[in-house]
């Protein structure tokens, strides 16, 4: 097969060194254009595929202009490389295997290949899973996945409970976990379960209270907690009510407490050794998880509130904890601000775990918790000039543009800039500038760089989910 690699003169080096490669296995031509392989037109490939008989052109994936009426015309398919001339050599040898994508650059479709496949592997894996026990449709224990438990603390002072609650389970809670604090009453408790009538996803209750714990029991698929000291007061009436329930140690010992629940009726249980935080003997409390009863409850989410660090580390860090011990149940909450997107972050986690099977290591699995960090650092070829020019610190004095001031700011998901009370809001940045500039709010260049920078701040705000205030540090 016959390949053409259009690029650039700053990229031809590294395009032809991974050509060079495989040369043995097909015929790749690399022909430099200009000096920025993304600056290929449609025109200029015509006039290469005239002078050569190819069977395929790989583009740079950083090329932005269509070539289809090109394929159309002269036949031979045209597919987009990898964004960074970096990495051709990690998708030629995948040519005999695969079909790039025309639209997408390679190393996006691949990677999204990845996931696919990934989550492919960790339905098939669940769907195949024998379970200790099952809660409203949901596996618990056995061979399944490990679930996502989202505890939603004090549940009865929550102004929209419904919303909060399909919230977490859009973002892949398996359960949803109703807290009730010291001051909630029974009718708060039965409040709360009848503004969910219309959830069918399994919904916990977090009390140790016997009275709320009976309130929650028309609807509460999972108790948290029992131990002796309720066993004996509301344990019949959750094994009456067939709902599971997590079991903790108190002043007797944990296994004791899985037996008496066992003993009033209670079928479904979870044995919680309860997982202290950092500093308050983390190591010591994993040592419990070995030898308790199974199916194992792991209480990552109060780790995680107790610890100033960014959650997606944590989280994947005490999934991996729990996949090594065992643990059928993985709790988490987004109580606050630090911890918000724990949820999807620890779903995110358990399917990482889900996939380990025959590995040693959870990586390069297709799915991963990577946020800011890169697992592989892109290497650019240098820049090319003769001369520097210092940049000098930019004047303190700020000139307001004569078309007056535009207010920036963040509303859910969107970025919204006013003007002159009129508001432009849209999910890029670039898109919010542009209107701007289209509608004629803004006249100085000095103005034009300044909106770049915050608006493009607010959409990274908006992806991290950080607060965003204009003019303030990130």
């Amino acid at each position: 097969m016959r390949i053409l690699l259009p690029t650039g003169t700053a990229t031809a080096g590294i395009v032809k060194a991974a050509a060079e490669q495989f040369a043995g296995r097909h015929e790749m031509d690399v022909v430099a254009t200009g000096e920025i392989a993304a600056f290929l037109s449609p025109r200029d490939l015509r006039r290469l595929l005239a002078s050569g008989d190819y069977d395929m052109v790989i583009v740079s994936g950083m090329c932005t202009a269509s070539f289809a009426d090109v394929e159309r015309a002269t036949g031979v398919p045209v597919y987009r490389g990898p964004r960074h001339a970096a990495d051709l050599a990690l998708i030629l040898p995948m040519l005999d295997t695969i079909t790039l994508s025309r639209t997408l650059p390679a190393d996006e479709f691949l990677a999204e290949r990845r996931r696919e496949e990934a989550y492919r592997q960790v339905a098939h894996r669940e769907a195949e899973a024998e379970p200790d026990f099952v809660i409203r449709g949901l596996k618990i224990g056995g061979s399944s996945r490990m679930k996502v438990l989202a505890e939603i603390m004090d549940a009865h002072m929550r102004d929209d409970l419904l919303a909060d609650v399909r919230r977490f389970f859009e973002a892949g809670a398996d359960i949803v976990d109703l807290g009730f604090g010291f001051d909630a009453t029974a009718e708060d408790v039965r409040r709360c379960f009848s503004a969910l009538s219309g959830v069918k996803a399994p919904l916990a209750v977090d009390t140790q209270d016997p009275d709320l714990i009976e309130a929650a029991l028309n609807r509460a698929d999972l108790v948290l907690s029992l131990h002796e000291g309720n066993i004996p007061l509301i344990g019949r009436a959750v094994a009456d009510a067939g709902a599971a329930a997590v079991v903790v140690p108190r002043e007797r010992t944990l296994a004791e407490n899985v037996a008496a629940a066992r003993e009033v009726g209670v079928r479904h249980l979870i044995a919680d050794p309860l997982l202290l935080p950092v500093g308050s003997g983390l190591t010591g409390s994993l040592a419990r998880f070995s030898d308790a009863p199974r199916p194992l409850f792991f209480g990552a989410g109060n780790v995680v509130e107790l610890l100033d660090a960014d959650s997606p580390g944590s989280n994947a860090l005490l999934a991996g904890m729990a996949h090594e011990v065992g643990a059928a149940v993985i709790f988490t909450s987004e109580h606050s601000d630090k911890t918000q997107g724990s949820v999807a972050e620890m779903r995110r986690a358990t399917e990482m775990m889900a996939l380990m099977t025959g590995r040693p290591y959870p990586k390069d699995l297709g799915l991963d918790l990577l946020i800011l960090k890169e697992k592989r650092r892109r290497r650019e070829p240098p820049l090319d000039y003769e001369s520097v020019m210092e940049a000098s610190p930019a004047p303190d004095e700020v000139v307001y543009d004569p078309l007056g001031c535009i207010r920036i700011g963040v509303e859910g998901d969107f970025i919204v800039a006013v003007h002159r009370g009129r508001a432009v809001r849209g999910k890029c940045w670039e898109d919010v500038f542009c209107a701007l500039l289209s509608n004629g709010s803004l006249s100085r260049l000095d103005h034009a760089a300044y909106l770049g920078k915050e608006l493009y701040k607010a959409e990274l705000a908006i992806r991290l989910g950080r607060s965003f205030e204009q003019d303030g540090p990130f």
